[in-house]
């Protein structure tokens, strides 16, 4: 492809050498530009590195082309060409939407943001979408899925090159639409630019990511989750959520809202809970642009708000209320209050709560059941904020009738700490709780242990399928524990 066709939609000066070359490949990591001759290297700024730093390396392997937002000296006597752009990683997803030809031009692109609720949108809207007849593509925090291959993810949204890479590759398999989670540090470093969404999705807003090499502070964060509604054609809100006016500042799109206000366009009504042996759930009455009741198989509110969300978004799509009906009633999330049927005397649930808001939101709406006991498994992550582990602690020993702590990921610090650390958050609560490093264990403990009942959430993991300790990923996927101990015997009676 000619240099000067995937510069096409930028502002750029050519400070050396000629824009009237082939472009064999587009590379933005310094270790693969010498497999590549003549490629084109984009030097991309990161937290702990600098594209740029190996400039003159990947020129010496063979680069033809560099694009800087900065000098790069010593490149003057080099058979290079130097495109300078104000910012590499937004003229990034541009050089790879052309690279790849455009491909979300041939997709319907569904774009969900917001603190919660992303990931179990994005898989109801495929589902509901794939009931009516769509071929549904999804990109997330769990996994991307291509037709029938699932690739697990590294992160929630890719960099722009990989993304317009699955767009292409989700167009070849004859895929007409893509729902994607849309992450504020995403949208942030440009990796959803070089289209235009159809639909942008907000859900709501709490504080998160606000960390050194995520967000300087709340006003950063909710600064970027807006970048998302002035990059769409349809902008679909929770009307209800105390930030959306903030997030629709600067807005260039139609906007629509969901919610359970009375001035929300799409509102949930008469809800009511669902608590039969060994599942939970809620029904609801939708009214304002549609008019039907729906029946979820999953708890509480914030429940009824995803599948509010979902509905919003599959209207556009023409879809029949019975597919929305049956797609609600039959999606499920890997690792999103996912249950695990074990028995009918208690009710076993996976999350992936793994902060203290996420767990105060999942133990008070597990509360409006009325368990017998509410017992909650839990750890927390090494190397994070001691600051989480204190305030899980707290939440746990409030909200609980019941805490089981044990490890999560300890990566690199000693797992013991980590609990002491719970325990100080549980200690002002009074809640019971004990403590069970090992996590198989604290899992067969809560089996074995369970009463008639019981609601157990063991949290934090959800769908992750390893544990890391000391920078290797073991193998553990807490439903394969669950069906291995049960194999082994133990059954609660």
């Amino acid at each position: 492809m000619k240099l000067l066709d995937l510069l096409e939609e930028l502002k750029y000066e050519c400070i050396q050498g000629s824009v009237d070359r082939e472009v064999p490949a587009v590379v933005y990591d310094s270790r693969k530009a010498g497999k590549m001759p003549g490629c084109l290297f984009i030097c991309i700024q990161g937290a702990n590195f600098d594209g740029h730093d190996y400039a003159m390396d990947v020129v010496e392997k063979g680069a033809g082309t560099l694009v800087v937002s900065k000098d790069v000296a010593g490149l003057e006597e080099k058979d290079v060409t130097v495109i300078r752009v104000e910012n590499t990683r937004y003229a990034m997803a541009f050089i790879s939407a052309a690279w790849f030809g455009h491909p979300a031009e041939k997709l319907n692109v569904i774009g969900i943001t917001g603190t919660k609720g992303k990931t179990t949108t994005t898989y109801l809207v495929k589902k509901i979408l794939e009931h009516a007849g769509f071929r549904v593509g999804l990109i997330g925090t769990v996994e991307t899925i291509i037709g029938d291959t699932h690739i697990p993810a590294d992160s929630t949204t890719p960099e722009s090159y990989l993304l317009q890479e699955d767009f292409a590759a989700m167009a070849e398999a004859g895929q007409d639409t893509v729902v994607m989670e849309v992450s504020s540090q995403a949208l942030k470093l440009h990796r959803t630019q070089g289209f235009i969404f159809d639909y942008g999705i907000f859900t709501n807003l709490e504080p998160d990511h606000i960390a050194p090499n995520e967000h300087a502070d709340f006003a950063e964060y909710l600064f970027c989750k807006s970048l998302l509604f002035r990059q769409c054609r349809v902008g679909i809100v929770n009307r209800d959520d105390v930030h959306v006016d903030e997030i629709l500042q600067g807005h260039s799109c139609e906007v629509e809202t969901f919610g359970m206000g009375e001035n929300c366009m799409l509102r949930a009504r008469d809800l009511e809970l669902i608590h039969t042996p060994g599942e939970l759930g809620v029904e609801f009455h939708v009214e304002g642009l549609l008019d039907f009741d729906v029946e979820i198989p999953t708890p509480g509110r914030f429940s009824v708000y995803n599948a509010l969300c979902a509905i919003a978004i599959c209207r556009h799509f023409q879809v029949q209320i019975a597919d929305i009906q049956s797609g609600l009633k039959s999606a499920s999330v890997k690792g999103r209050i996912e249950k695990v049927k074990i028995s009918d005397k208690f009710t076993l649930l996976i999350d992936y709560a793994h902060n203290a808001m996420s767990l105060e939101s999942l133990l008070t709406t597990l509360r409006e059941y009325h368990p017998r006991r509410l017992v909650c498994m839990f750890g927390c992550g090494g190397n994070r904020s001691r600051d989480r582990r204190f305030e899980m602690g707290e939440v746990s020993g409030r909200l609980a009738d019941f805490t089981v702590i044990t490890s999560d990921n300890p990566r690199n610090e000693e797992p013991l700490d980590i609990i002491k650390d719970i325990r100080t958050g549980i200690a002002g609560t009074g809640g019971k709780y004990v403590e069970i490093c090992d996590r198989r264990e604290a899992i067969a403990y809560v089996i074995a242990n369970a009463e008639e009942g019981d609601l157990i959430v063991l949290a934090g993991k959800g769908h992750e399928d390893y544990q890391e300790i000391r920078g290797k990923k073991y193998p553990m996927d807490e439903r394969v524990i669950i069906r291995e101990l049960l194999q082994e015997g133990l059954k609660h009676i």
